[in-house]
């Protein structure tokens, strides 16, 4: 009792600390307390790397003042015994939304415009935003971190693209701001969420944030320098910031790379908010040299006692469970720094169990102590005050019974700014652990953990568990149980006392009214690191399971990234695509990555010799317009993105990209969508499975952007269709529009005057001077010609009207104005504008001098154009030589790549097939893809993935299985759908 007066004295002296001293007290007489307060004879961690037994911490005034084994005790100094006790830095949270309500949704309906003046053009850009403008002090959620081990966080507005400023703030439930606020601006907060208080339609994509934020950051640079004479209060904020810690959340792996890329353009370095998946990109995570603050959110296992529900898992899903828990270990082996936050959690209750899981997974205890202590004070640069118990540091710590990592060790208090915040009372006996009485003749054993301040109770009895109710209090145990005979509703009561650690002495009340004597004897159980055994999981040898990580990281990828090598394939047919034409019984030997030879009788040393009697070789099938392998397609939140790039948001996880192998297909073109008449930049990609996304990228890619006429661009089955323009003669006027502003904006850029850097702009003039090439989305023949008589106007000529299905009416015209056609099939009347399509149109363009090809446009056709391709010699009779041209040579021209792939030719990159039959048969299977030499698909290998992925998910089930038994919780199996991207597809990410 005299500990508890002691702190209760401490508490109420402590309010007069929190006043400032120039404030006028109108509640009684001003008295100081400058009283110390010594801690004796504990283990204290004064950082994760120095640890002093039997120790004492000195503090006064809510600092540290002096820790060590000889601190010198001032007269009158409060001293508390903690023998047997230890003492660790309370641990900070640089990332939540502590103390700010959640930003409420401003209405519905898209909004073209910024609804603010003296502000950026775009609403969802607010460096000015203040969070201490709307915080408000939470107690309750302050004593819920207390209890997790947490001191300090750091807290912002989570709201818009870019933020505005956060605060760090000690929870001190006993003070006011004028203590709480460790510091009002700490950091600068943004993300490719736009605000949910604005209704302002751009950006509607990720890559739409990214292209705001780089069109922000130049617009800040051309502000800076004076060259706008109106006031820009956010781009005034945005500079004044610039110099405090930028932490962006990305939420994602990808997403990281994507923001990392972001920053990297304007030289700043984001500390940026992972996803837990960096694990399967270690080491593109580690070239980003980012610190990491770390959600530590892990799934639940599945439950997959259904082994039909079972089925449907994915075996990506089924992975995630099994290695999230390892990405900390994985991040700190690699030298990754990071800091470990709440963020992300459902319930921050959770926090502990995961943390512990970490550890138990391999993160080591002081990399984890780290994580919370002094790599997030360091990144707020606070290393002086936070952190650790150093002299001068705050006085923020906590009072344990052991191990703060051990799942059983006790958190008594956690003190703030030198207030105890009493989690459980340390005077007061635990009686965790096992027991066993008798009573009545029958035989309990009764289990209780949990908190010291609120245990809970299990008791059992000739294999049945009876139905338990327990308090505990003042060293008292109430307990109340059914009894074993389930025919009647009888309870029997004990009352104990738990004054050792090892027995509880009381009586019980009997049904029946009757007393008698209890005693229940505690078991002895091994705890090592409490009992002197110094074996720590830091150095265990038994780091649970985790599924091998492959490249990508989901079913097909591989555990090795498959390298280049020197192949001779004997006694093919090779369509050769070139004035040879088709060869019969011919060698191809690729080395280098290039096609080095086509003849017969080739031999080379150390190649690997294929069989290829009866089978066929082709160039790489090549689709012109495809939108998989992307996480947006379109932003369709302006008339014109000329400023966004599909590059920004490949998704080089996606599945179709093996599909697509599968069928022979080894580059596509990935356009923007058909949204507005301008649209984005393309991506021009190879289909290099396993590869990271930037790798996929062409070397010194054609420069291609996406237009679009027609129903998709003047919003005809829009229920808000507001936006500009609205008719087929809108979309003529946008285009003379945009294109007589870039002129205008090319001849200023020439003059050598200052102008501001303006990205959409900036591709247009591409466009203008020949550096950029148009592939256009198109139907109807008016419109065709329109805008082949604009870009004339303008002088530059259209590279590709894609889908063109009234191209057999302008075939002449397109053939004079030297565009090419990328086309379906036999697609027709799927909507109004197509009802005058034709399967006969390739053959007819083609006919008329126009280089023709047949594309996808959709993830599931593209695994089979060979077959597309063939139809045309159905429709039109076309050669069967043309028409596979129709899917390599002939893309490969619009592409502007004909010199490097589309035909096999000795120089050319080794993009090539093998197939089982003729390449236009029904029949015909992929058997080999290769690109540069590297087989990223083979049919044999399939099979045998195929089995490898069968017994991996049945060990992960069987992994479940266990957790379920374990009576661990579970999740439900809900299948996912697959979501495929199409011309129309709009981004949900916002």
């Amino acid at each position: 009792m005299i500990k508890v007066h002691l702190r209760l004295l401490i508490f109420m002296c402590s309010f007069s600390l929190f006043a400032q001293d120039y404030f006028p007290s109108n509640s009684g007489v001003i008295a100081n307390n400058s009283n110390y307060t010594a801690f004796t004879n504990a283990t204290i961690h004064v950082s994760p790397n120095e640890i002093i037994d039997n120790a004492t911490l000195l503090i006064k005034d809510g600092k540290v003042v002096s820790v060590g084994k000889s601190v010198n005790i001032p007269k009158n100094t409060t001293k508390i015994d903690l023998t047997g006790k230890t003492i660790y830095p309370s641990f900070i949270d640089m990332y939540t939304t502590f103390g700010v309500e959640k930003p409420k949704r401003g209405g519905s309906g898209p909004q073209y415009g910024a609804s603010r003046s003296g502000y950026y053009w775009n609403d969802h850009i607010m460096p000015e935003q203040d969070v201490m403008a709307s915080f408000k002090y939470d107690a309750k959620s302050a004593s819920e971190l207390h209890k997790l081990g947490f001191g300090v966080v750091n807290t912002h507005m989570p709201d818009g693209v870019v933020r505005g400023t956060g605060a760090l703030i000690a929870l001190n439930n006993n003070a006011d701001n004028a203590m709480r606020v460790v510091d009002g601006e700490t950091t600068q907060h943004l993300s490719f969420r736009k605000s949910v208080r604005s209704r302002q339609s751009y950006p509607s994509s990720i890559m739409g944030s990214m292209a705001l934020l780089r069109q922000m950051y130049n617009d800040a640079k051309w502000y800076e320098a004076g060259h706008i004479d109106t006031k820009d209060l956010s781009l005034e904020a945005l500079n004044k910031n610039k110099n405090l810690l930028q932490i962006f959340e990305a939420g994602s792996r990808a997403n990281l790379m994507r923001a990392d890329k972001a920053g990297d353009a304007f030289n700043i370095q984001y500390t940026i908010v992972g996803g837990g998946d960096e694990y399967e990109r270690i080491d593109e995570i580690k070239r980003t040299n980012a610190t990491i603050i770390l959600p530590i959110d892990f799934q639940l296992a599945y439950d997959v006692d259904d082994p039909f529900l079972a089925s449907t898992l994915s075996l990506s899903d089924m992975r995630a469970w099994n290695q999230q828990p390892h990405n900390p270990r994985l991040l700190a082996e690699n030298g990754i720094k990071f800091a470990l936050t709440t963020h992300g959690l459902k319930s921050n209750k959770s926090f502990s169990s995961n943390l512990m899981k970490a550890i138990e997974n391999g993160l080591s205890k002081q990399k984890a102590l780290e994580a919370l202590t002094t790599t997030p004070a360091a990144l707020l640069g606070k290393s002086d005050v936070l952190g650790t118990l150093k002299t001068g540091s705050y006085a923020n710590f906590l009072i344990t019974d052991g191990d703060i990592f051990e799942k059983k060790t006790k958190l008594y208090e956690n003190w703030v700014q030198g207030t105890a915040n009493v989690i459980a009372n340390m005077n007061t006996t635990d009686i965790d652990g096992d027991y066993n009485f008798k009573l009545t003749g029958s035989d309990y054993k009764l289990t209780i953990s949990g908190s010291v301040s609120k245990p809970t109770a299990k008791l059992e009895s000739d294999n049945k568990t009876l139905g338990t109710k327990m308090s505990y209090s003042d060293d008292w145990v109430n307990l109340t149980f059914k009894t074993a005979d389930s025919t009647k509703k009888e309870f029997i009561r004990i009352v104990a006392n738990a004054s050792t650690n090892n027995s509880l002495n009381g009586k019980a009340i009997l049904p029946n009214g009757n007393e008698l004597s209890f005693y229940a004897n505690k078991n002895k159980t091994e705890d090592s690191d409490k009992k002197g055994d110094k074996k720590k999981v830091d150095d265990a040898t038994d780091t649970p399971f985790m599924s091998p990580i492959t490249y990508p990281n989901l079913a097909y990828g591989f555990t090795e990234k498959p390298k280049s090598e020197t192949l001779l394939f004997k006694n093919a047919t090779v369509w050769t695509n070139e004035k040879e034409g088709v060869l019969e019984q011919t060698d191809v030997l690729i080395k280098d990555g290039k096609i080095s030879k086509i003849g017969k009788d080739l031999s080379s040393k150390n190649a690997k010799v294929i069989d290829a009697t009866g089978k066929h070789i082709t160039a790489g099938i090549i689709d012109e317009h495809s939108h998989i392998a992307a996480a947006s397609i379109n932003e369709g939140g302006q008339n014109s993105s000329a400023e966004v790039t599909i590059e920004d948001v490949l998704d080089d996880e996606s599945i179709d990209i093996y599909r697509n192998l599968a069928g022979g297909v080894t580059s596509i073109q990935i356009l923007h969508g058909s949204a507005n008449p301008i649209g984005g930049r393309s991506a021009i990609i190879k289909l290099k499975w396993g590869e990271a996304a930037d790798d996929l990228i062409y070397d010194n890619s054609p420069k291609f952007i996406k237009f679009a006429l027609g129903e998709n661009v003047k919003q005809s089955r829009s229920r808000t269709n507001s936006r500009f323009p609205q008719s087929r003669m809108g979309v003529e006027q946008v285009f003379v529009d945009y294109f007589t502003r870039a002129k205008a904006y090319d001849q200023l850029k020439k003059s050598g005057k200052p102008y501001r850097h303006d990205a959409e702009m900036e591709t247009l003039v591409e466009i203008l001077n020949g550096e950029r090439f148009i592939s256009c989305h198109s139907y109807v023949q008016s419109e065709i010609n329109m805008l082949m008589k604009v870009a004339e106007q303008f002088d530059f000529r259209i590279n590709t009207f894609t889908h063109i299905l009234e191209g057999y009416k302008v075939a002449d015209k397109m053939k004079a104005h030297g565009v090419g056609g990328s086309t379906f099939s036999d697609w027709w009347a799927y909507k109004y504008e197509v009802n005058d399509a034709i399967p006969y149109n390739a053959a007819i363009m083609h006919n008329a001098g126009v280089t023709v090809a047949i594309n996808s446009d959709d993830p599931e056709m593209s695994r089979r154009l060979n077959q597309e391709a063939a139809k045309s010699v159905k429709y039109g009779g076309i050669t069967e030589e043309e028409a596979l041209k129709f899917v390599t040579l002939n893309p490969a021209k619009l592409l502007h790549l004909d010199d490097r792939v589309g035909s096999l030719k000795v120089g050319k990159d080794a993009d090539v097939v093998l197939w089982s039959d003729h390449p236009l048969s029904i029949y015909a299977k992929a058997e080999k893809t290769i690109i540069e030499g590297v087989t990223y698909f083979d049919l044999a290998r399939d099979q045998q993935m195929r089995e490898a992925i069968k017994n991996e998910k049945s060990e992960l089930t069987n992994l479940m299985l266990q957790e379920k038994n374990k009576g661990l919780k579970t999740q439900p199996v809900k299948k996912k759908e697959e979501k495929l991207m199409h011309c129309d597809t709009m981004d949900s990410h916002h």
